[in-house]
């Protein structure tokens, strides 16, 4: 099982980012996804998580409104579309797989598989 995120960067405040992970090995299609983040020195914190069907999504208060999560099971791909991007967002966005038949798990422990991590800064 191989997680790879991409897409993150340095953007200004106000821009629009998106980031994307693409899994390898197993049926990406019976998996819940989900996005977290972490800031240098603190735990991971929960972002947004898609179900297997993709049709139910679940985010964080924090990101909600502001944040889109979505998902291409033909190309293995779950996908974070960050708009109108704030100082405070910037952390390691890492994404997560869930074989565990759940819905839309929010808490790490609920995730089996990590990517490595792609990160985000924000400067005003």
């Amino acid at each position: 099982v191989r997680l790879v995120e991409s897409g993150g960067g340095s953007v200004q405040a106000g821009d629009s980012l998106r980031v994307s992970c693409t899994a390898s090995g197993g049926s990406f299609s019976t998996y819940a996804m989900g996005w977290f983040r972490a800031v240098s020195g603190e735990e991971r914190e929960f972002v947004a998580s898609i179900s297997r069907s993709g049709n139910t999504v679940y985010y964080a208060d924090s990101v909600k409104g502001r944040f889109t999560i979505s998902r291409e099971d033909a190309k293995n791909t779950v996908t974070l579309q960050m708009d109108s991007l704030k100082i405070e967002h910037t952390a390691v966005y890492y994404c997560a797989e869930d074989r565990e038949k759940r819905g839309v798990p929010s808490r790490s422990y609920m995730y089996q598989y990590w990517g490595q991590g792609t990160q985000v800064t924000v400067s005003s």
